[in-house]
């Protein structure tokens, strides 16, 4: 299964869902898949959190807690939920609130393995 193949599967399974996202911790996109007419800024919001999810990984390092693997964070707008792949990368969803975002936490975890596959 590609990336691609993985992303759509998740988008496309998910109510709700804005955009999924595959990226590296310094804020490149590795792949993403948006949905018509959604007004996000892939790039930006692929940097900044990029930027938040290594000082929440250096934070749960520090006091010692295991390893890092999932974040979600709701605003008054949205939910990205983000799956921890490996040391390097990662992969978000980003919701609407009233999407299925149990789901799409569910989806994610379980693409993990075909991504991280693909990725090898």
């Amino acid at each position: 299964m590609s990336l691609r193949d993985a992303l759509n599967c998740i988008v496309q399974s998910v109510d709700g869902t804005l955009a999924a996202i595959i990226m590296a911790y310094d804020g490149i996109s590795i792949d993403e898949i948006t949905v018509e007419n959604t007004e996000i800024d892939m790039q930006l919001l692929s940097v900044e959190y990029a930027a938040v999810l290594k000082e929440i990984k250096r934070a749960v390092n520090v006091i010692k807690m295991g390893d890092l693997e999932e974040v979600s964070i709701s605003t008054s707008r949205t939910c990205v939920i983000v799956r921890i792949l490996n040391d390097d990368i990662f992969t978000a969803l980003i919701m609407n609130l009233d999407g299925n975002i149990g789901k799409g936490r569910y989806m994610l975890k379980l693409k993990s393995f075909d991504i991280l596959q693909e990725l090898s």
